[in-house]
C-alpha cells in the first residue's frame, strides 16, 4: 500500500520520534476521496495496539451503519494485512496486536439524544469519522469519557460552513496541541488522474469548494447552477417504463408539486408533473389533491408515492384509498441537496422538458443569504425532486414497499 507524505504524517504523528508526538489530537479535514479515513483509521488502531492493552476505545460515525460501511469494511483487510487480529461482534471489535488486545465500541452520533449512548464508559481514545455531521453534545460527551492517561483524539471530516461549531472550535483557533492537516484528492496516491477528474466534474458551487477543494465556505447563489435546460433537459422516453414512482411536496395555501418518475435502463426520468399554487388558484382539499395524483398516474403501476413527511393528513388519504404504497420522505435538506446535485450531474435522474414548473424553479432555487438553508421560495418542485432522490433512488430499508416492488 502506497502513502503520500501527508498520509504518512497522519499515520505516524503519535510515535515518540515524530515532531507531532506532544499533540493530543489530530484533525484531517478536506476533500472527498483524499484518503483521510483509511490512513487515520490505520493510525488509530496501530497507536492503540502499540500503546495500550486491555483498554476500551470508541469508533464514532453519524450512524453505526455508516461507520461500518465507510470505515470498518475498508479498514479490516488493511489491519489484517498489517498483522493485527480482528474479531467482530455486534457493536464491538476486539483487535489483537502481538500480545496486546483492546476493545473498540461502535457508536452512532446522529442527534442530540445520542450523547446518552456513550455515558458511563471509560475510554483511552476516540475516533470520529465525519465529525462535522455529529452534534456537538455527542462529540463532547465522547471526549469527556477519555480519562485514561495518554488518551488521544482522532477526527476526520469534509468541510461544512464556516459557522459550523467544529470549525469554530477545533480548526479555526490556533492550538499547538492539535495537529490540523488539510487534505485534497492530490494527497491520495491511490486515486488515478482520471478518477480524480471525474469527481471534480460532479460538484459545482458550494459543494465544489467543500468537497473538491476542501474549503469551509458559506453557501451562496444558485443551488443547482449547472441545471440549464439546453444541457440537462430531456424528452420523455417511450413508455412503458420498467417502474414508476411519484414524489410529492404538499401544500394547502403553499404550492403542491407532484413529480411522476419512470425508470428506463436504470435511469429515472421525471416524465410529468402536477403543480398547484393555492394562493394563486385557490386552496384544494386533500381529496382534491388525491384526485390530481390519480390523474397524474393514470393507469400506470406505481411502486411507491413518497410524500413530504409533514403532510400527515395527505399520507393518510393515500393510504386510506389503498391504491398506492405511500411512504414519508427522508427530509435531510443539506445532504439531500448534495445527493440530488450528484444524481443530476451523473445523469441517474433526468428532468424532462415537459416539467415546466420544475425547470422554472431550477432557475430560481437559491441559498438563503447567510444561512445553510435554501431560500423558502420557488422550492416546491425542488423539494419533491429531493424527496425522490433521498428516499427512493438509493432505496433505504424503511421504504419496504418500494424494495418489494423491485
Amino acid at each position: 500500500m502506497q502513502f503520500s507524505r501527508k498520509q504518512l504524517r497522519a499515520l505516524t504523528w503519535w510515535m515518540p520520534q515524530s515532531p507531532d508526538f506532544a499533540r493530543d489530537a489530530i484533525v484531517l479535514s478536506g476533500s472527498v476521496r483524499s484518503g483521510k479515513t483509511l490512513c487515520l483509521g490505520l493510525s488509530f488502531f496501530l497507536w492503540a495496539g502499540a500503546c495500550f492493552s486491555g483498554q476500551s476505545f470508541a469508533l464514532c460515525g453519524k450512524t453505526v451503519r455508516s461507520l461500518q460501511r465507510n470505515l470498518i469494511t475498508t479498514l479490516l483487510p488493511a489491519l489484517r494485512a498489517a498483522g493485527l487480529s480482528c474479531a467482530v461482534k455486534s457493536g464491538e471489535l476486539r483487535v489483537r496486536c502481538g500480545k496486546r488486545e483492546n476493545r473498540f465500541y461502535l457508536f452512532g452520533g446522529k442527534d442530540e439524544g445520542s450523547a446518552a449512548l456513550i455515558q458511563g464508559v471509560t475510554l483511552a481514545g476516540v475516533f470520529f469519522d465525519e465529525v462535522a455531521l455529529m452534534p456537538r453534545t455527542f462529540v463532547e460527551q465522547a471526549l469527556a469519557r477519555c480519562s485514561v492517561p495518554g488518551s488521544r483524539f482522532f477526527f476526520t471530516c469534509n468541510p461544512e460552513g464556516p459557522d459550523h461549531w467544529f470549525y469554530q472550535t477545533w480548526i479555526k483557533p490556533e492550538n499547538p496541541r492539535v495537529l490540523k492537516l488539510h487534505f485534497t484528492m492530490e494527497d491520495n496516491p491511490g486515486l488515478s488522474p482520471t478518477v480524480r477528474a471525474r469527481y471534480e466534474s460532479l460538484y459545482t458551487g458550494v459543494f465544489y469548494e467543500r468537497f473538491v477543494r476542501g474549503n469551509w465556505v458559506a453557501a451562496q447563489g444558485r443551488i443547482y447552477p449547472f441545471m440549464q435546460e439546453d444541457r440537462f433537459g430531456y424528452e420523455v422516453p417511450e413508455e412503458p417504463c420498467a417502474r414508476y414512482a411519484v414524489s410529492c411536496d404538499y401544500g394547502t395555501k403553499n404550492p403542491s408539486s407532484f413529480g411522476l418518475w419512470g425508470e428506463v435502463g436504470n435511469i429515472w426520468y421525471r416524465i410529468a408533473e402536477y403543480y398547484h399554487d393555492g394562493r394563486r388558484d385557490g386552496a384544494r382539499t386533500d381529496e382534491e389533491h388525491y384526485r390530481a395524483l390519480e390523474e397524474l398516474c393514470g393507469s400506470r403501476p406505481i411502486s411507491a408515492v413518497v410524500v413530504d413527511p409533514s403532510a400527515a393528513s395527505f399520507l393518510e388519504v393515500i393510504r386510506r384509498h389503498g391504491k398506492y404504497p405511500a411512504v414519508p420522505a427522508v427530509n435531510e435538506v443539506l445532504s439531500g441537496i448534495r445527493k440530488t446535485g450528484l444524481a443530476l450531474k451523473e445523469g441517474r435522474v433526468r428532468i424532462c422538458r415537459v416539467c415546466r414548473d420544475a425547470w422554472r424553479e431550477f432557475s430560481r432555487y437559491r441559498w438563503e443569504e447567510g444561512k445553510e438553508a435554501p431560500h423558502k421560495k420557488d422550492d416546491h418542485a425542488m423539494d419533491d425532486v429531493r424527496y425522490f432522490v433521498s428516499t427512493l433512488l438509493d432505496r433505504p430499508p424503511q421504504v419496504a414497499a418500494f424494495c418489494i416492488a423491485r
